[in-house]
């Protein structure tokens, strides 16, 4: 998800899609502690991911 997508989001849809993307980075976790999984960077681009969600939900607040 580009900085312009979330952009676009209300507020109610970031707070959704933020649930997502945390349920994921655990997931990604879990997945990485038992076996190294594929490719790592997924786990860096979801934390980056919840964090541009985070700013932008504090933006419209």
């Amino acid at each position: 998800m580009k900085s312009k997508e979330v952009k676009a989001l209300n507020v109610e849809q970031l707070q959704q899609t933020l649930a997502e993307e945390r349920e994921r980075l655990l997931k990604l976790k879990f997945a990485h502690a038992v076996s190294p999984i594929e490719n790592p960077m997924r786990i860096r681009n979801t934390r980056r991911l919840i964090a541009r969600i985070l700013t932008e939900i504090t933006a419209k607040q």
